[in-house]
């Protein structure tokens, strides 16, 4: 079967009308971010803010016009909107806190979300933040857990969470649940195996939607299972949305503790607070004669959180039974409870609790701005 084309994708968009104008998308110049791969095609329909609800029937027709065109494998289609400046408009810091009230509330029923990131991957962030939601849910608190890595989604697979979200109304979806948390991810809304090939202005839409868009209803807490780095996603989930606070995970050696200071200091410059960092794969016990292992070194986490001044919430070993229950969708905080393992996660999660000091019911911040110069 021959291979879907970019000329291909435009000329058949130039088909679909934009109502009010009665033009094509194409010719309005309202398509951006076009990419086209493998048959997997995916790009971003701009509008403005005020008709953007009313744009998803818009939204829907070009993505079923591609999904029909022959060599097609998958098609995604998200709005973004882009709101005009005046000529005479103040600087953007000025207008970003109006825009800001203007627009919808991203999970406004939840108090406290809190980012679970890496500096790179391969550190075991995805592992760790799930049984940190798990062992913050251990304690009675209200849960959510929202996968942000939209390129590899993989917390449907360590929540033993398998289907699609519904939705009652079109609009609204309803998070996936297990374990009693609640859980939204775009593993949900794609196949496992379809590559996800969109550029940053779609990533940032779907991260927003899946904020806005999903009836988390009220949590005491979220967490946000962030993608590895500082790249679009990260920015976006750092100026747009009203985080408590970030947890840094990284292993022991240089390197990796390298990036994990990347990490840090691009939360410190938008102002979220870093609530400590941990140190993952800590060292390796070996279960037949008890012998320490200190494969990637030992302490550096530590030695790092006291030079940046910063809280060192704890060490994980790097154990087979973390890793077998993770990939198996049953997380060792709930199906080994008992385990020593288990047990350092919930401590971790309780000094995460903590330290966000929400007893009280104390607001988390507002989102913060970022400001280039």
């Amino acid at each position: 079967m021959a291979q879907v084309t970019e000329a291909e994708v435009l000329a058949r968009l130039k088909n679909i009308v934009e109502p009010d104008s009665g033009q094509d998308i194409v010719s309005l110049g309202m398509v951006s971010g076009l990419v086209v791969k493998d048959g997997n095609v995916g790009f971003s329909i701009e509008v403005a803010p005020d008709k953007g609800p009313a744009s998803e029937p818009l939204r829907k027709t070009a993505e079923q016009a591609i999904h029909e065109m022959p060599g097609v494998v998958s098609a995604t289609v998200v709005l973004t909107a882009h709101r005009a400046q005046p000529q005479s408009a103040p600087p953007r810091a000025q207008q970003a806190p109006q825009q800001q009230q203007e627009a919808k509330p991203l999970a406004p029923g939840v108090k406290n979300i809190v980012a679970v990131a890496s500096g790179k991957g391969g550190v075991g962030k995805s592992t760790t933040a799930v049984n940190l939601a798990l062992g913050l849910a251990a304690s009675g608190l209200k849960v959510g857990l929202l996968d942000a890595d939209i390129y590899g989604p993989s917390q449907p697979r360590m929540m033993g969470i398998s289907g699609k979200p519904s939705s009652a109304d079109g609009k609204v979806l309803e998070p996936m649940e297990n374990y009693g948390i609640k859980v939204m991810s775009m593993g949900f809304l794609v196949d496992e195996e379809t590559p996800m090939i969109w550029r940053g202005p779609m990533v940032m839409s779907a991260l927003q939607q899946m904020l806005r868009d999903v009836n988390w209803g009220a949590l005491d807490i979220m967490i946000v299972d962030m993608p590895p780095g500082t790249g679009d996603a990260q920015l976006t989930m750092a100026q747009q949305v009203p985080l408590a606070g970030a947890v840094i995970v990284s292993t022991p050696q240089d390197i990796a503790l390298l990036d994990a200071r990347k990490g840090l200091n691009m939360f410190r410059k938008v102002d979220v607070p870093v609530l400590g960092i941990i140190e993952n794969m800590s060292y390796f016990l070996c279960p037949s004669c008890g012998h320490q292992a200190d494969i990637f070194g030992h302490g550096g986490a530590r030695d790092e959180a006291e030079r940046l001044g910063i809280e060192f919430l704890g060490e994980i070993p790097l154990h087979l039974d973390i890793r077998e229950t993770s990939d198996g969708g049953e997380p060792i905080v709930v199906t080994r409870p008992d385990s020593d393992h288990a047990a350092a996660f919930r401590a971790i999660a309780n000094r995460i609790w903590e330290q966000l000091d929400t007893a009280d019911g104390v607001e988390t911040r507002k989102a913060p701005n970022i400001v280039i110069q």
